[in-house]
């Protein structure tokens, strides 16, 4: 069994600074130190699937810093495209805005009701020695909408449009965003392994 009081100080392994302002938030109160990665930090991500370049990520951080790390993978599948972005989500173009446009374009015949998407997460811990010791993902399921809409969020948000919520992701308070979205429900399990000793 892994002793949580080994895991009370995690390194995360990304430097996309919005993803780390999401997960310390998610992370109060619960006792859990998460530290950004400092200096250059990017592993190249040849996995095939979420959970093998989160995997990818954390490993290397833990190597870096010689704490245990948080490897975060997640991106947007579309089924009208044949599950793409997907783990290229990230890659798709440059920025936001050049990704939200190709995405748009490539969906422009895809009329209503024929647009269904998910976000997907996959988080890994890895141990210092290089071990994976949890891994976990999970999904929100939506729609791609036809314009973006609303300014909170990052990447894909925008146009990530929730029916039960009628608003895309970027129109919610961080706090609404994390208590559906799939980071949220990944880094709830994560957590929970977490203060339950490395029990799963």
């Amino acid at each position: 069994m892994v002793m949580t009081q080994n895991l009370t100080k995690l390194v995360f392994a990304t430097q996309n600074k919005n993803k780390l302002t999401e997960v310390k938030n998610m992370l109060e109160g619960s006792g859990i130190e998460l530290l950004g990665i400092e200096g250059e930090f990017n592993p190249e991500e040849t996995g095939g699937t979420f959970e093998e370049n989160a995997f990818i990520k954390a490993y290397e951080a833990a190597r870096i810093t010689g704490l245990p790390a948080l490897g975060d993978d997640s991106g947007l599948v579309v089924d009208a495209l044949g599950g793409r972005p997907g783990v290229f989500s990230s890659r798709y173009e440059k920025t936001d805005e050049k990704r939200i446009n190709r995405l748009l374009e490539e969906l422009k015949d895809v009329g209503p009701g024929k647009r269904s998407a998910g976000f997907v997460c996959s988080m890994v811990i890895v141990s210092p020695e290089g071990k994976k010791l949890f891994a976990v993902t999970r999904t929100c399921r939506g729609e791609i909408a036809f314009s973006p809409s609303g300014s909170h969020g990052f990447g894909y948000d925008p146009v990530f449009y929730l029916p039960g919520k009628n608003a895309t992701m970027a129109e919610l308070t961080m706090k609404e965003k994390n208590s559906i979205s799939h980071r949220g429900k990944a880094l709830r399990k994560t957590v929970a392994w977490l203060v339950s000793g490395g029990n799963d």
